[in-house]
């Protein structure tokens, strides 16, 4: 199907799955602008090259935000994404956040270096969960510091095992360090993305900063859905599926 088809058919199946006009909700107005917010994820640790490859031409396809990739593919997925509009994201400190500040400064330098443009940084969960929130401030910053003018900065949230005291002060100091977005991250609990979560982190934060999450999330309906609670980034798996593909 030809992508302009598949834009105004699913545009339509969209609007008739939430019951209201696609443009009364939150900018949305068809299928492209919702491609628009779709990060791919391709982080598994036994991703080839070739899935790589496979993962960039869907991503040009549909006009993706961006492929999420390891530091190791970052050079390759510039490469072939270069001039295309698509971002490409690394992930620093991935997944618990346990790296000195130093180490992911480097990691931070090297990702840029290789064409990243995005950067999904872990928040150091043993210093939150430890009660050092000025540790985690600290090295936060340090990381939004280095990275300011040469990529987004999207802070990774891992409220799943979080307590609500520690949900609220890890968020305040994402918000203070001036990140681009928060990343509500499910990936150390298998937990799937819901409603009530990006309520919680829109209420805590406003307006100013802007909402990635994942987990489970496989349909244009899912999707509109947690844009309308107030995300603005979904990180996905199998973005062809959510637009109507295969």
């Amino acid at each position: 199907m030809d992508i302009n088809d598949l834009i105004e058919k699913i545009s339509k199946e969209v609007s008739e799955q939430i019951g209201t006009k696609p443009e009364t909700v939150a900018g949305f107005k068809n299928v492209s602008d919702l491609s628009s917010m779709l990060e791919y994820s391709m982080l598994n640790p036994d991703t080839t090259k070739e899935q790589i490859l496979e993962a960039i031409t869907i991503a040009k396809k549909l006009r993706l935000a961006n492929i999420c990739v390891s530091p190791y593919y970052a050079s390759l997925a510039a490469d072939y994404l270069r001039n295309s509009g698509i971002a490409v994201c690394v992930p620093v400190g991935f997944p618990h956040g346990a790296a000195t500040t130093a180490a992911k400064a480097a990691e931070i330098r090297e990702a840029v270096q290789n064409g990243a443009t995005e950067l999904d940084v872990e928040m150091n969960i043993p210093a939150i969960k430890s009660a050092h929130f000025d540790e985690a401030r600290k090295d936060l910053a340090e990381m939004c510091n280095l990275a300011r003018g040469k990529a987004k900065i999207k802070a990774i949230y891992e409220q799943g095992i979080l307590s609500d005291e520690e949900k609220v002060k890890t968020l305040k100091i994402a918000d203070e360090c001036g990140v681009d977005y928060i990343k509500i991250s499910n990936a150390l609990t298998g937990k799937n993305a819901c409603i009530e979560d990006v309520k919680f982190v829109r209420d805590c934060i406003g307006k100013s900063v802007g909402i990635k999450i994942d987990g489970g999330i496989r349909s244009a309906k899912t999707a509109i859905e947690l844009l309308k609670a107030g995300a603005n980034r979904f990180g996905v798996s199998k973005p062809a599926q959510i637009l109507g593909g295969d």
